[in-house]
């Protein structure tokens, strides 16, 4: 299942066009922008609005009743969205990709992570075969220095699905770019038991949806 990032916040602008004063003449006194802070009184007789000309705002009593809003259940029958690991585990989304996509499509799942608010921190990659390329240039200079990272979390990590030390974060991600079933099969239960509320598999869906119902 595709993930969808947040929608940016969509600010409104003041419409219209600006007047240029033309040679000779007077510029007339620049109309104040509507926006936060006292508005002037309203003509005698007018009835009063509470509403900013340009924003959304409840309907004046000239113009008939306002609907009361509904009330807030306090007995709905949804539970709260988990914010950190429980008995029912972390939800589980499923990204399609061939073995040999599964890398491209796992760093493209982090991009909407952190473009939806996630902090790198919070992340987790790993692969079922090859390392990520991150992951194999960073062990290039020892293991010390690559562990060292992963302890201070303050940024995503790769590791392979088999590496023990891989600790819990909020978000796993996993590539299954490995051919061996026998290791997804190992990687998918290891990978969900370190996801404290999400985890994204990018794989095939036929192999991962036998793996899964394996060890359900």
């Amino acid at each position: 299942m595709p993930l969808i990032p947040e929608e940016p916040q969509i600010h409104e602008s003041v419409p219209g066009p600006r007047a240029t004063p033309a040679a000779g003449r007077t510029a007339p006194t620049p109309r104040p922008v509507p926006g936060p802070g006292p508005r002037p009184a309203p003509p005698r007789g007018a009835p009063a609005s509470s509403a900013r000309p340009g924003k959304p705002g409840p309907v004046t009593p000239s113009r008939g009743p306002v609907p009361a809003p509904p009330a807030q259940r306090t007995d709905s029958p949804q539970p709260p969205v988990a914010t950190t690991g429980n008995a029912a585990g972390p939800q589980l989304q499923l990204i399609p990709a061939p073995v040999g996509g599964a890398v491209d499509a796992a760093d493209e799942a982090v991009d909407l992570l952190l473009d939806s608010g996630r902090a790198p921190g919070e992340i987790l990659v790993l692969t079922t075969g090859d390392n990520h390329p991150w992951a194999a240039h960073e062990l290039s200079f020892g293991e010390a220095s690559y562990w060292a990272q992963h302890d201070v979390a303050d940024d995503v990590f790769y590791a392979a699905a088999g590496a023990e030390r891989a600790a819990e974060r909020p978000v796993v991600v996993v590539a299954v770019n490995g051919d061996d079933d026998e290791a997804t099969a190992r990687a998918l239960p290891a990978a969900m038991a370190r996801a404290g509320v999400l985890l994204i598999v990018c794989g095939d869906p036929e192999r991962i949806n036998a793996v899964l119902g394996a060890n359900a």
